[in-house]
């Protein structure tokens, strides 16, 4: 069992506060304590925020000059080209703003570079495409923020340009029409966490609000709540309130392309979860692009034929189990290197490559790796010449400003603190390690790579009735800034021998002060050789909900656990 510190959230004042004025069980009220949000004002806004709480979209920056612009091309008849990206924020941006432009009486086309030959975002020779389809204006999202020469050929080319993007800019940004970013320090906005569906959202909130078809906004939440999960945005403000919604719209669908792939995970019949989105839905879309086929996600979300649609899942899941394939062989490969080098004892941030691994997956499996060995990671692809790079860090180390550090060596780079792109000469890759080195040795900490497992408070077996189960189920959903709660119990005993399920897999049952519940490790099977039946044990674990024959039965997932 790998040895993690566990660090329990103090008990505040305010906790008694919010328990009292909501009628609170004191656990749920400490959660929310934890995750700072300290007054019954906010709480209230947290647990039944509603669509009612959205900002007005013409506070972010631009606004009004986009929705002009764009207004004018739909009055001239002027072709619009949506220029969007492959993961599942640019494919559903793109799909999203087709849509609302083309209710709008737009006439609208649109372009996503392949990942496995153009590679990430807007190139300055991307500004043939709006020429060859004869558009007078470019719409960006969920890209463009550095597209500073695209810009500067399309206006001379007599093109207007639009970017929506919430990536963090260059020095210089480019000279569109309007930049729509809430990252930028003068963007006005309110909540800068918003993913890239998250911008394009405002501007299609700002378009149908003027063109009086506003009644139709919470259609879009369905995909805006899918791109946002699957973009790992923070959970909090409109991103929450995005998410909540959209989730509640995922049982009523009527998109045919959307409701084949709902069936196709399995979730035809159930509530959708943020965690359906997460591990099933939002892969099939991203597979799309990783494998080099992201046309094929947006067709299915404009397909209207059951046969078209079935026939794009399938593809989509073939894909998506070639990626599974592929990344899982690279993790390997890579954890193989690490261990036989012994490279997570030498260095505080992981660097490989090779011209063997897949461009499309090396930011899951820089994931995998990072939560393994618990440091940032970033992997590369050399290919022609170049190296290909993706990266993923830990909370405690904001990786985009090691890319600043280096940027004099990069072709081109971006992203934001936790997930990082890159592309550099391939001969350059010894002084990249060069430059890194020494500024991960400087500002990551020790402390930093010890595993720390945050745990919201104490929770008795017996305080889990109905009254906090339903009071639970307003917390979610669960994600980054709001991630799902913690809680310990000590001196609870193992009544069952443990199960292994699936070869990887722990159950058992655990009773503490006479209640009994059924726990079980996730990816745990290990710990069979620590657990017995009759141990006694203090247990980290967050509570699962699941739903059998109408009947809802509450397990425990364990985190951790001390005999």
């Amino acid at each position: 069992m790998n040895s993690a510190i566990w660090v329990v959230n103090p008990p505040r004042p305010e906790t008694e506060v919010l328990a009292q004025a909501l009628s609170l069980p004191p656990a749920i009220a400490r959660v929310l304590v934890n995750r700072k949000i300290l007054t019954e004002e906010a709480a209230r806004a947290f647990l039944f925020g509603d669509i009612a709480a959205l900002y007005d979209p013409y506070m972010m920056k631009g606004m009004d000059r986009a929705v002009a612009r764009i207004e004018e091309a739909v009055a001239k008849g002027e072709k619009i080209l949506v220029f969007g990206d492959y993961d599942v924020d640019g494919v559903l941006s793109t799909v999203m703003l087709m849509k609302a432009l083309t209710s709008i009486g737009a006439k609208v086309e649109y372009f996503i570079p392949e990942r496995l030959t153009d590679g990430y975002g807007i190139k300055d020779e991307h500004v043939e495409i709006p020429v060859q389809k004869g558009a007078g204006l470019v719409i960006s999202v969920d890209c463009g923020i550095k597209a500073v020469e695209f810009t500067a050929r399309a206006k001379e080319k007599g093109i207007d340009v639009i970017i929506t993007d919430h990536h963090r800019s260059g020095e210089t940004l480019p000279d569109a029409v309007a930049v729509l970013n809430p990252v930028l320090a003068d963007s006005g906005y309110p909540d800068r966490s918003l993913a890239g569906v998250g911008v394009a959202f405002k501007l299609i909130q700002a378009l149908l609000e003027k063109s009086g078809k506003a009644a139709g906004l919470p259609h879009y939440m369905k995909l805006v709540s899918i791109g946002t999960v699957a973009d790992v945005a923070e959970l909090k403000g409109e991103n929450r309130v995005f998410v909540k919604h959209g989730l509640k719209g995922l049982r009523n669908v009527s998109n045919m392309g959307l409701r084949s792939l709902i069936e196709a995970c399995g979730l035809g019949n159930r509530k959708i979860s943020e965690g359906d989105i997460g591990f099933r839905i939002g892969p099939r879309i991203n597979a799309a692009g990783r494998m080099g086929m992201t046309d094929l996600a947006v067709r299915l979300f404009f397909s209207e034929s059951p046969e078209e649609s079935q026939a794009l899942v399938r593809k989509l899941d073939d894909l998506n189990a070639q990626r599974q394939k592929t990344e899982e062989k690279i993790f390997n490969d890579a954890c193989e290197r690490i261990e036989e080098r012994g490279l997570d004892k030498k260095y505080k941030c992981l660097v490989l490559g090779s011209p063997d691994w897949h461009r499309g997956v090396i930011g899951i499996v820089a994931s995998k790796l990072k939560d393994r060995f618990n440091r940032p990671v970033i992997l590369f692809v050399y290919e022609n010449g170049k190296a290909h790079g993706s990266g993923r860090s830990i909370p405690e180390v904001p990786l985009i400003d090691f890319l600043e550090d280096c940027r004099h060596l990069f072709l081109s780079y971006g992203g934001h603190k936790l997930a990082v792109g890159c592309t550099l000469p391939t001969e350059r890759m010894a002084a990249f390690k060069e430059a890194l080195n020494p500024l991960a040795e400087a500002r990551i900490s020790e402390d930093n790579l010890t595993r720390k497992i945050k745990i919201d408070g104490p929770l008795e077996f017996a305080a889990v009735d109905d009254r906090f189960l339903e009071t639970f189920a307003l917390l979610s959903p669960f994600g980054v800034g709001n991630p799902k709660p913690l809680f310990i119990a000590e001196n609870v005993e193992v009544i069952s021998e443990p199960q292994v399920l699936q070869r990887k897999h722990l159950k058992f049952l655990a009773r503490q002060n006479g209640r009994v519940l059924e726990a079980l490790g996730w990816d745990k099977a290990e710990w069979r050789h620590v657990v017995r039946r009759g141990s006694r044990i203090n247990l980290a674990f967050s509570l699962m909900m699941s739903e059998y024959l109408g009947v809802q039965k509450v397990s425990l997932s364990i985190e951790d656990l001390k005999v």
